[in-house]
């Protein structure tokens, strides 16, 4: 992509010119004597909300709704089966907490829809007042009244029955404003301090309100973003390096401080030797992955859930998909993640411009590494993180920004250069 964009070549000018012809039919009058909208161009709302007329769709972008339709479905029934026990244990419904997963679901479904209306390029001339509104969410945790405190986490915050997480909003917030940072320094990307300095600025801040909720998953998650989208975007391999290695240093300075992260971590290395205390969680996990075999136990068949295994319908619903769908099942769910990762790059390259294109990596990069992030802490070969499996496990805010992500995926696949030509 990086040499696509940036280093010339035949693809480069290719793409190039295929973008302005493209362009150059879209500014002819159409039957009305009006001159179509530019997407490249600085848009006015009303332009933004404008029907289009796009085309024959590529095949990128059904693709992506198929493999979240199936995400989603699959993720509500393994919800069901994996709180379902727990709940009725509780004197509670078996389906009260799958019931608001749907509702979120629903609500995510309407996220999709309204960002697929409207042109993504939109979000670009918007990109300040997300990022104002993004980053103030992230002080209502600390509100007195309106902080909930989640598995020593101060990260939600609760208005009457309803709760939500602003990290997982700013994931979003974070992808929309690098990407505007990085089209507006694409000259000057050599220069750390005049790119690589004031981007990772944005990021640390965005890990730093985390860690102060408590959050290291999401910390950890809103760095790699940034970083990822650096490279996308051409940034020097030098850059790249001194800054992962500063953030990796302040990573692991902030996980010796806390006694209980440095605990997580050393058990990590000695799963079975801590079976009893902090890696009781993971090795549960594993002994739920390893009850699986080729088939499972079916759904509703595990036992891990049953009280063995915490966090069963949150964390670690992997482990349940792997016990209760076995192998196949496993292949299944790390398969359909791999296809959306291959199809949000497909995305990237595709896309009409330099904003889109990182737009479309930086969704895709968030999604695939929260993925590797929380499977690997399931199956021992990370750190338990407390991060969430996108649109498996139990939590509203985490499904509905992911499917608002996808949506915005999908609207750039949408506009794709192969997607122009054909028309």
């Amino acid at each position: 992509m990086t040499i696509a964009f940036d280093r010339g070549g035949d693809l480069a000018r290719r793409r190039r010119e295929s973008v302005a012809a493209a362009r150059q039919a879209r500014s002819r009058p159409d039957r009305s004597g009006r001159r179509r909208h530019d997407g490249s161009s600085r848009l006015t709302l009303s332009d933004a909300l404008r029907r289009e007329d796009l085309g024959v769709a590529p095949v990128t972008y059904y693709g992506l709704i198929v493999v979240v339709a199936v995400f989603v479905t699959l993720g509500l029934a393994m919800l069901l089966s994996a709180s379902g026990p727990a709940r009725a244990a509780g004197d509670g419904s078996p389906y009260s907490m799958v019931l608001w997963q749907s509702l979120w679901a629903a609500l995510g479904l309407t996220g999709m829809a309204i960002v697929l209306r409207v042109r993504y390029s939109i979000w670009q001339r918007f990109v300040g007042l997300i990022g104002i509104v993004g980053f103030s969410l992230m002080l209502a945790p600390f509100v007195p009244g309106l902080s909930l405190e989640v598995n020593d986490a101060r990260s939600w915050v609760a208005i009457g029955p309803l709760s939500f997480q602003p990290s997982e909003v700013l994931k979003l917030v974070l992808v929309v404003v690098i990407a505007d940072m990085l089209v507006r320094r694409r000259a000057v990307l050599n220069d750390w301090r005049q790119t690589m300095f004031p981007v990772m600025a944005v990021a640390m801040l965005a890990g730093l309100l985390s860690l102060a909720q408590g959050d290291f998953g999401s910390a950890v998650v809103l760095v790699v973003i940034a970083l990822s989208m650096s490279f996308l975007a051409g940034v020097p391999w030098m850059h790249l390096g001194v800054t992962l290695l500063g953030s990796g240093a302040l990573g692991a300075v902030v996980m010796v401080a806390s006694p209980r992260r440095f605990g997580r971590w050393l058990a990590f290395l000695d799963i079975e030797g801590n079976k009893e205390h902090y890696a009781y969680q993971a090795w549960q996990g594993l002994l739920s992955i390893a009850n699986g075999g080729l088939t499972g136990s079916g759904i509703g068949g595990s036992r891990s859930k049953l009280g063995y295994l915490p966090l069963a319908h949150s964390d670690f619903i992997f482990a349940i998909i792997a016990d209760e769908l076995g192998f196949i099942g496993v292949v299944t769910v790390l398969g359909g993640f791999t296809i959306l990762a291959v199809l949000g790059m497909r995305a990237a390259l595709g896309a009409p411009d330099r904003f889109g294109m990182l737009l479309a990596a930086g969704i895709t990069a968030w999604i695939t590494f929260q993925t590797i992030i929380n499977v690997g802490g399931v199956t021992g070969m990370m750190p338990v993180t407390g991060l969430t499996l996108p649109f498996f496990s139990q939590g509203g805010t985490s499904l509905f920004m992911s499917m608002v992500g996808v949506g915005l995926l999908m609207n750039v696949a949408r506009r794709s250069v192969a997607a122009t030509d054909r028309r």
